[in-house]
């Protein structure tokens, strides 16, 4: 007889063993970074829980929309008696209405779903659509907010909220403490207008007459033609030989690069919580960043500087601070405020939620 087997056998005449299955996942999401787009939290967290024991299905791929947003539909038809949950994550733009069809499908076939929250712009998406996010977000399982700041707009409206942050591997990231900073700025997201790259093309400009050896590096794929804008920007500034576009970099590459940096700028006019300034903080970068969704609920006075959205100067004169002072306290902070993010400290709610599912 197999162990297997045994078990069973033992359970039948005793019941001594429990058996205890794990949730069956299927987790819609765009699974673009092999195709040259930024890895999402799709192709982070679910292969996290794969390594803590839960069967997990994926989709999808596909670049065409349409192609992507059939396949999603088709996959939760496929996998609708063999899942327990499906997990979808949610956006603000085209996105939403990918969670909503799916989500509405779902209740169809009597699935639970949950709804993983990222988008910085979700508050106004559920204020600009009332009614598919009352269907959305109000017949679901629960909804997951990344962020304490989305946990609070899903409160105000009455939707169930489940705080699960953003996490990382701490151990990908080198600590290096700064103590003494240097003009070297890095930028890392994807080439969009809600980020606001320019700004921090702007804010070097400002810089170069009193700091010359200051140099940006830009990383991150284009997603609406912003990247050749900022390539004309930097030469009709004048500042184009001390500023490197670099493109896509896998994630080891550019936390290499970090090691030739030591401030990160992050200029969004929409956000939540991003990774990039997660990461960047578990290396002990300071971050300067715009105070915009969910970032001031991430950097503070204590781990970083937060300016105004779109504010040159105030962000010019936070690096102008930086630069003269010492920064031992950010650098060693932000590493601190990273390790609350690691998977390890962050796993259990994930553990606990998905086993609730099928106990």
């Amino acid at each position: 007889m197999c162990c297997l087997c045994f078990t069973h056998w033992l359970q039948y005449q005793y019941f001594i063993i429990p058996i205890v299955k794990k949730t069956r996942i299927l987790y819609l999401g765009n699974m673009l970074s092999q195709k040259g787009f930024t890895p999402t939290a799709i192709e982070q967290l679910g292969p996290l829980l794969q390594e803590e024991g839960y069967e997990v299905k994926y989709a999808s791929n596909r670049i065409n929309k349409i192609s992507r947003l059939l396949d999603m539909l088709g996959v939760v038809m496929k996998y609708r008696s063999t899942v327990n949950v499906v997990l979808i994550d949610t956006y603000s733009t085209t996105a939403f209405y990918f969670a909503w069809l799916a989500a509405f499908i779902c209740r169809r076939l009597g699935l639970p779903n949950i709804p993983v929250l990222h988008g910085g712009n979700l508050p106004h998406r559920m204020d600009g659509s009332p009614k598919l996010s009352a269907t959305l977000f109000g017949n679901s399982l629960t909804n997951i907010a990344v962020s304490p700041y989305l946990q609070e707009e899903l409160l105000r409206r009455s939707y169930k909220a489940t705080l699960i942050p953003n996490s990382i591997n701490i151990a990908e990231y080198p600590f290096e403490e700064r103590q003494q900073v240097q003009p070297n700025l890095l930028w890392v997201r994807s080439f969009h207008k809600i980020y606001n790259p320019q700004m921090a093309l702007e804010v070097l400009k400002q810089l170069l007459p009193k700091y010359p050896q200051a140099k940006l590096t830009m990383v991150g794929p284009d997603k609406d033609g912003s990247l050749q804008q900022c390539k004309d920007l930097a030469s009709q500034l004048g500042i184009a030989d001390s500023v490197q576009f670099t493109g896509q970099l896998p994630k080891t590459e550019w936390t290499a690069l970090a090691e030739d940096h030591d401030i990160f700028i992050n200029t969004s006019t929409i956000d939540n919580m991003p990774f990039s300034i997660i990461e960047a903080m578990a290396l002990g970068m300071i971050v300067v960043s715009t105070n915009v969704g969910g970032i001031p609920k991430l950097v503070n006075d204590v781990n970083g500087v937060l300016v105004n959205s779109n504010d040159v100067v105030a962000m010019t004169n936070a690096i102008e601070n930086l630069l003269s002072s010492n920064t031992t306290r950010y650098s060693t902070s932000a590493r601190n405020t990273a390790e609350e993010y690691d998977w390890q400290n962050v796993k259990s709610s994930w553990i606990n939620l998905l086993d609730s599912i099928t106990a």
